[in-house]
């Protein structure tokens, strides 16, 4: 009985040990600032960047290099007397849009903001199209007289000019 529980057990230490490095936090004790207003923006400017290396991590929350060196460049900029909208547009402007997590709206970021409403309009537009080529078709009306006589005529000629033809050698 002990076999599973310490399967178990192996398989908890193991979980927890491998989800550790994701509960530390990134941001070092040295590279805080003493200053609590500054650190406080400075954490704010850091979780609306996005990590070049981690792709869809703040660099708050990254533990790679470039993010500790983009984090210390955020609070050299603050200690400098720059406003946080100067901060953001340095680094726009040394890395590109990319760098922020929440794009702003622009020319060149129009059709990352409409894609979802175009493809929802899309979607709906395909299901409406579906859905009407789905319908049942109306039951066809029942033959008259004269045309049940001229489609007997046309296949009983039919198999007959089928069983004629057979018959050659």
């Amino acid at each position: 009985m002990t076999g599973p529980r310490q399967l178990a057990r192996a398989l908890a230490v193991a979980c927890l040990c491998a989800l550790a490095p994701l509960a530390a936090p990134a941001v070092q004790p040295d590279e805080m600032l003493a200053d609590p207003a500054l650190e406080q923006r400075a954490r704010a400017l850091s979780l609306e960047m996005r990590c070049p290396v981690c792709r869809n991590q703040s660099i708050d929350d990254s533990n790679a290099e470039l993010a500790r060196d983009l984090r210390v460049l955020i609070r050299e900029r603050l200690v400098a007397g720059d406003s946080d909208a100067e901060v953001i547009d340095y680094l726009v402007a040394r890395y590109g849009a990319y760098i922020l997590l929440r794009p702003q709206i622009g020319a060149n970021t129009l059709l990352l903001w409409l894609a979802p409403a175009l493809m929802l309009g899309a979607a709906f537009a395909g299901f409406s199209i579906l859905w009407r080529h789905k319908r049942p078709s109306p039951e066809p009306e029942a033959l008259s007289e004269d045309e049940r006589a001229i489609l007997a005529r046309a296949l009983g000629q039919g198999a007959g000019q089928g069983a004629a033809q057979g018959d050659g050698p």
